[in-house]
């Protein structure tokens, strides 16, 4: 596409509003400029813009750290843009090695899919599938063949790969890198070139693959794809990355009074970035439900709110009002006046760990088991995973019928 096409077009203020859409909550959008362009292109010309997320289907579930760059996918089709929600049958079987230390097992055929078969179902919760084109990089990467791919392999350097901070360190450190691993980023970004896509949506994490979908485009003579990079939402215990393998995670389906129980166990820091990440409410609305918090209301008021909308858009809002009214029938149970406070730090801190810190439980063990027959509580919810994580704020903990203590961890 020429350039000159791009820079023709007036930019009006509905191209504006596009854009304030296209920035809330993301941490990079590049160029941002051309992105701007782009909307009014389309704005003027009525063509929608195609705009790219890939995943790959590694695990069978999809979580709500998940869902960050789904819910940006969401506004920009509300917008009236092409959505494409791109299953990574074929690359799945290289390894992404974005974040990593070490070469990621590369997942069977079969693994891969039995979890891409329940992927975009999970996707549908957020995206509209009546406007999101489904496609999967086996459909141009498998033709591509060994003369297909030794050509793209040409497009790129090997001094340019190494500058990609994971390779970089573990080349440094003598930590193998297998040379399959190199052929991840090119396959991602030649997916852009398949697919001539306007913009490519993912975490910080995935800004170099982002990059060289950029690149690829650029080399094939086709206009290059803007980026967009979205935060990595912590999970539960409010430090790490969410992950299913760190079991800080809310899964897209997991049970209604579950999910509202773990968003009401996040602190009441983390809330806010949940908040703009995960909510469909506007940044304005935000505002002022944080100064109104600020001014003195219950955080535990907003943490409901949002807690209702996570769990009413995944499952329904009778469903919210049923785990609300849960979550209430439990609190009924009453709190003492008075009861045992102290102060602990290390958050994040294991439920388990906490109990015996706070006098709760004789050992990790004794807890373990506590969680184990449901005698447990937190601010009244009933704790089932034993490997949840208590980050920074104040909690009232509760095992069995009499025994409380209000917790402030830092």
């Amino acid at each position: 596409m020429n350039q000159e096409l791009v820079t023709k077009f007036p930019v009006t203020d509905r191209a504006r509003e596009a854009l304030a859409v296209s920035l809330r909550g993301c941490e990079e959008l590049i160029p941002q400029d051309e992105w701007l362009k782009k909307l009014a292109r389309s704005e003027a010309t009525g063509v929608p813009l195609r705009i790219k997320l890939g995943l790959d289907p590694t695990a069978p579930d999809i979580h709500v750290g998940h869902t960050v760059v789904l819910n940006k996918m969401r506004q920009l089709q509300d917008l009236g843009h092409t959505v494409i929600f791109l299953i990574g049958d074929f690359t799945s079987l290289i390894g992404d090695p974005s974040g990593r230390n070490n070469t990621r097992p590369p997942l069977t055929a079969e693994q891969i899919k039995a979890n891409a078969d329940t992927y975009y179902r999970q996707a549908s919760l957020v995206l509209d599938p009546a406007r999101t084109e489904i496609r999967y990089n086996s459909e141009w990467s498998d033709p591509l063949g060994a003369r297909g791919m030794i050509e793209l392999a040409a497009r790129y350097t090997v001094a340019r790969m190494m500058e990609r901070n994971d390779f970089h360190d573990r080349f440094k450190a003598g930590t193998p890198i297998s040379v399959h691993e190199f052929l991840y980023p090119l396959m991602q970004g030649y997916d852009s070139v398949a697919l001539k896509s306007d913009l490519e949506l993912g975490g910080t994490d995935q800004k170099f693959n982002l990059l060289m979908g950029r690149h690829l485009q650029a080399e094939y003579g086709q206009e290059p794809q803007c980026i967009l990079t979205m935060p990595l939402l912590e999970g539960l215990d409010g430090v790490e990355k969410m992950s299913k393998s760190k079991n800080n995670y809310i899964g897209i389906s997991e049970e209604p009074n579950t999910m509202f129980a773990k968003v009401l166990s996040i602190s009441d820091v983390l809330m806010w970035k949940w908040f703009t990440l995960l909510s469909f409410k506007t940044e304005a609305d935000i505002a002022a439900l944080k100064r109104e918090v600020e001014g003195g209301r219950n955080p535990k008021d907003a943490k409901v709110m949002l807690a209702r909308e996570i769990t009413a858009r995944f499952h329904s809002v009778a469903a919210a009002d049923a785990a609300e009214q849960d979550f209430i029938n439990r609190s009924k149970g009453g709190v003492p006046d008075e009861i045992p406070e102290l102060a602990l730090s290390g958050a994040p801190l294991g439920i388990a760990a906490l109990l015996k810190a706070a006098g709760l439980a004789a050992s990790t063990g004794e807890g373990n088991r506590l969680i184990d027959g449901g005698g447990v509580r937190v601010d009244s919810s009933v704790v089932s995973d034993k490997g949840l994580k208590l980050g920074e704020g104040t909690y009232v903990v509760q095992v069995g019928k009499r025994k409380f203590a209000r917790v402030t961890l830092a």
